[in-house]
């Protein structure tokens, strides 16, 4: 089933996360829900705020990008093959050379702005049938997995911009919390729930 993603403003994205129990009800239809969701915006990482969830729950997909010239080969054929779901995930490391990239996120259409993260990653997490991992990741994969990370923690890729940023995408986010953005996938206003 496709869910609507929440906008900009609504008080979910805001809350940190808890914890998954391995008997949270229905969890592999809401990983599901949560992929279909996804490919139908055309993301590659969705976090369960996005859908109204305060869990800690995001999935990844990093293959739109593997078909980017500004890449390796190698790193093309890693993006290509780069499917997860984190499931109570843990940063543990954040640490190399900052690099910045034009993000976006589906609950905040229509604004891009370059964000500044750490090339390299180490996270703890269970997967989709709660087996326990830690792994490092580098390059556009982090990127992806520290944006999703972000959402768990109630932090957006807005309040990693300059104070002058803000202020130029301020009327940009005003009209999402009032329902006037128009995406071409299902999203929930928060002006349209008062």
């Amino acid at each position: 089933m496709i869910l609507p993603i929440v906008g900009y403003g609504d008080p979910v994205l805001r809350k940190v996360g808890i914890d998954v129990t391995k008997d949270y009800p229905n969890l592999n239809e809401t990983i599901d829900n949560m992929y279909n969701t996804m490919y139908n915006a055309c993301g590659v990482g969705l976090a369960a705020p996005q859908v109204g969830l305060a869990i800690r729950l995001f999935i990844v997909d990093t293959e739109p990008f593997s078909d980017s010239d500004d890449i390796s080969k190698e790193e093309a054929e890693q993006l290509k093959g780069f499917k997860r779901t984190f499931i109570n995930a843990k940063m543990l490391k954040e640490e190399g050379e900052e690099w910045g990239f034009n993000e976006g996120c589906l609950s905040i259409p229509d604004v891009r702005e370059d964000v500044y993260r750490n090339e390299k990653i180490t996270i703890e997490y269970f997967d989709e049938d709660f087996n326990k991992k830690t792994e490092v990741f580098d390059g556009l994969i982090a990127r992806v997995i520290q944006h999703e990370y972000d959402h768990i923690e109630g932090i957006l890729f807005t309040d990693k911009i300059s104070s002058l940023k803000k202020q130029l995408i301020k009327k940009k986010l005003q009209n999402i919390m009032e329902g006037k953005a128009r995406p071409d996938y299902r999203m929930k206003f928060i002006a349209k729930k008062r």
